[in-house]
């Protein structure tokens, strides 16, 4: 078995408000859709750079976990940018653009991936672009933003924080907010991006192996627009026989557990300091809980330390499996899943067993080089390396 630091920290909520098995729903299909899903595809796969990024089989980790199958889906080489980010942030602004026309300015509030995936749309794109990060993102990610030539403003406080600072700024200006969270009277834009978001999984979908399927997929959560987009996708595909899907999240910001608990969305306060900075939010999308409320099996947390661990898990390789680039918010979903396999009563209420069959998404790869060092050690450079030789731009 597979033993990671601190699981016993970890958290479970089985969700009562998840729908029986059946067909999509009407109500969800009103957020995202077929249709909308299409006119992502049709734009992304046209942009220069597009390649489906790979499904990794982990075979040997699977076997060590007492499952039957674990696939990764490996975002670490998406246009470059080290995240699935793009396939969001960068096609709203197109999507902008093709509206408003290019003498805009687009801005949003970031950990890292989203804002550099919004700058790298705005400068393919054509616009100008203002991009806010709190007191806790690294200077390296604010380097990586800059590079694209946006504007980067630094706000004093946590993630939300700099989501409402703007917010503010783009309604006294004029500018466009492009966020992948939604509230009430800021609903499209969080839309679109979703939308981009169900490429990705249909590409994973497309890419098992024929006539498997998967039994669960675990996916990370922050504002919840990943989990919405890979759940209504699976759901879409798969009709009343899609997987189960549970949503985790950092044990020190985890709005949509809470959430879950309470039935209604709510806000989590407080720093949000986890080292899963990219999952460092207190407050639910709107959009994706519409989702998420019905289309989530169970609802977990998980300490930093068992994802930083994994991190080192993957770069390792476990039973001849290839190493893995894996960063600091890409790993919640498994780290949940290893530890509601290592909790009977969690993996009997999950049917989660040695016949399941798992989907991750390794959403992001090193964003941050130096940090990637300073937590995986001393494979992290050769990995690295072979990322760069990988990468399409």
């Amino acid at each position: 078995m597979i033993s990671l630091p601190e699981l016993d920290k970890a958290r479970f909520f089985m969700n009562p408000s998840v729908a029986p098995a059946g067909p999509y729903p009407e109500a969800a299909a009103k957020i995202l859709n077929r249709a909308g899903l299409a006119a992502a595809r049709a734009a992304i796969t046209g942009w220069e750079g597009y390649a489906p990024t790979p499904l990794a089989a982990l075979d040997g980790l699977a076997g060590q976990a007492g499952l039957a199958r674990i696939w990764i889906k490996d975002e670490s080489r998406r246009f470059g940018l080290g995240s699935f980010k793009p396939l969001g942030g960068a096609y709203a602004v197109a999507r902008l653009v093709a509206r408003e026309g290019s003498d805009i300015t687009v801005c949003c509030a970031t950990d890292g991936n989203h804002g550099r995936s919004v700058a790298w749309g705005a400068g393919r794109f054509g616009c100008r672009c203002v991009i806010y990060i709190h007191e806790h993102v690294s200077r390296g990610r604010q380097a990586a933003i800059e590079a694209y030539g946006a504007e980067v403003r630094r706000v004093a406080g946590n993630y939300d924080d700099s989501v409402h600072k703007a917010a503010a700024d783009a309604a006294a200006n004029g500018w466009f907010v492009v966020s992948d969270t939604s509230y009430p009277g800021y609903m499209e834009i969080p839309r679109d991006v979703m939308h981009g978001y169900m490429l990705m999984a249909e590409e994973a979908i497309a890419q098992l192996p024929a006539g498997e399927r998967p039994s669960h997929v675990f996916v990370q959560g922050g504002v919840g627009g990943l989990a919405a987009a890979v759940a209504a996708q699976c759901w879409l595909h798969y009709g009343a026989d899609a997987p189960r899907v549970v949503v985790v999240e950092p044990d020190k910001a985890a709005c949509l557990f809470e959430s879950a608990r309470s039935g209604r969305p709510v806000r989590v306060t407080g720093a949000l300091d986890t080292l899963m900075a990219g999952l460092a939010a207190g407050e639910v999308s709107l959009l994706a809980w519409q989702i998420l409320e019905s289309a989530t099996t169970a609802f977990m947390t998980v300490p930093d330390a068992a994802a930083v661990a994994a991190m080192r898990l993957l770069a390792e390789g476990v039973g001849g499996d290839a190493p893995l680039v894996a960063g600091e918010s890409a790993l919640a979903g498994l780290v949940g899943a290893l530890a509601a396999k290592a909790d009977p009563a969690w993996a009997a209420d999950l049917k989660l067993d040695a016949d399941s069959r798992v989907m991750l998404i390794s959403s992001e790869g090193a964003t941050d080089p130096e940090l990637y060092r300073e937590i995986v050690g001393p494979a992290a450079e050769a990995l690295l390396a072979q990322e760069e030789l990988k990468s399409p731009e």
